[in-house]
């Protein structure tokens, strides 16, 4: 079921079980008093296959596929973009860092040899994103009321939108949850271990405050998201 974190802003839980499972979130900034925009933005859209559905969630929570104005992905991973293909209708800007857009239109080739290289080899060809006019997205980019962050090493591409009228970053893969704290993603999942701890340190440098951490695997953080990730990053440093 889709969960109202707070006036206009919304998580949807999608998958089966962890690791198959997402998180999914949207803001509509037309139901806040702290914005001056009205559009409605969705942050990533989960796995192509999901039990619930980010449509069925949408639903739920009140919203129709044609209500979103645009799509951030934090990153090219199924559980990230995979959701796409489900949101037939979709008539919105979608926004991807721009070396993941490299990587999923081919403009950039990962080494065969390398684990998650080449899964995104393999899994490019059967989700290439077609049919998306993706706006690539560097870093310090301004995206509505959202400035874009470059977090590479989980993917090259990765990307953590921080909106800050509203006090909140959304995390990506960036770090997952641990407990009542923080940890980086796992070898096996990631491209560059040194280069997610160095995004992690450098993000934490750079970040404008924020209260809540909303994370793609494991529950948010509501108060004290940027203390617990300085916390994680002094324990990396």
């Amino acid at each position: 079921m889709a969960r109202r974190l707070e006036d206009g802003l919304w998580q949807f839980d999608l998958g089966v079980f962890a690791p198959l499972a997402a998180n999914v979130f949207l803001l509509d900034e037309s139901e806040r008093d702290d914005t001056d925009d009205d559009t409605v933005t969705l942050v990533d859209t989960g796995l192509p296959v999901n039990y619930p559905t980010v449509r069925s969630e949408l639903t739920d929570a009140g919203y129709e596929v044609a209500d979103i104005d645009r799509v951030l992905l934090t990153h090219y991973d199924l559980d990230h973009v995979g959701g796409l293909a489900r949101l037939n209708g979709l008539d919105a800007e979608v926004y991807l860092g721009a070396a993941d857009v490299a990587l999923v239109r081919r403009d950039w080739d990962p080494q065969w040899a390398h684990h998650k290289g080449l899964f995104h080899r393999v899994a490019r060809r059967f989700y290439p994103l077609e049919g998306y006019d993706l706006t690539p997205v560097e870093d310090g980019d301004r995206i509505g009321g959202f400035t874009a962050f470059h977090t590479p090493g989980h993917n090259p591409g990765h990307t953590v939108y921080v909106h800050e009228d509203i006090g909140t970053a959304f995390l990506g893969d960036l770090v997952w949850r641990e407990g009542e704290g923080l940890t980086i993603p796992f070898w096996l999942d990631s491209y560059d271990m040194r280069e997610i701890r160095r995004s992690v340190r450098g993000f934490a440098d750079r970040t404008p405050a924020f209260e809540r951490a909303l994370l793609a695997h494991g529950d948010p953080i509501h108060d004290g998201g940027d203390d617990d990730l300085r916390s994680l990053a002094d324990s990396l440093a």
